[in-house]
């Protein structure tokens, strides 16, 4: 269960990661704590990659239906110049990010601003992302999620691509990914 972090020393802000695989609940969890964020009276802003129009091209939209409203940018420092007067920016899909949004999130949060942060740490063989990497590396919260392996029902940390599509980057959903644990995983990369 995430607890949320306390005001220390008069500091207010700090980078919250929410990591995992396709299917984990990544975004719903996300939302969730903007959504919270703005019923505690909160200015939250969120930002989203503008090519990623899977289930809407402005809002950020959860595998369950859940959305928000959101900002789409065409790269990281775009956030950087609209995030202005906000106690709260909240970034989903942030593996496709150049890695410049690292040190974006690092600049929100030295200006007092809670940063969360959605995206998978992973690719599809199972390599990180390298916005991701880094992001945990100096995030101050970190939740890893985890989904139910589809070929074993055991804790799936890791997303299996089910076509032959070569590019790291390929938007899609249950019928180009399924979570997996990771023997499955390297089972089916290995047949």
């Amino acid at each position: 269960m995430f607890i949320e972090p306390a005001i220390i020393g008069g500091q207010r802000g700090w980078i919250e990661v929410i990591c995992g695989s396709m299917f984990s609940g990544k975004t719903e969890e996300l939302i969730r704590r903007l959504k919270r964020a703005k019923i505690a009276n909160l200015k939250v802003e969120i930002f989203k990659p503008s090519f990623d129009v899977r289930y809407d091209s402005v809002n950020v939209v959860s595998h369950d239906a859940n959305s928000i409203t959101s900002t789409p940018v065409e790269n990281s420092q775009t956030i950087l110049l609209l995030a202005q007067d906000v106690d709260v920016v909240g970034i989903d899909e942030a593996h496709f990010f150049d890695t410049e949004i690292i040190e974006v999130c690092a600049a929100l949060a030295l200006r007092g601003i809670r940063v969360i942060v959605a995206g998978l740490d992973m690719d599809y063989k199972g390599k990180p992302f390298a916005p991701l990497a880094g992001l945990l590396a100096t995030a101050d919260f970190i939740t890893k999620l985890h989904a139910i392996c589809m070929v074993c029902g055991n804790i799936a940390s890791m997303s299996y691509r089910k076509t032959s599509a070569k590019e790291r980057f390929l938007l899609g959903e249950k019928e180009v990914y399924e979570p997996r644990c990771r023997k499955c995983f390297y089972q089916g990369m290995h047949k």
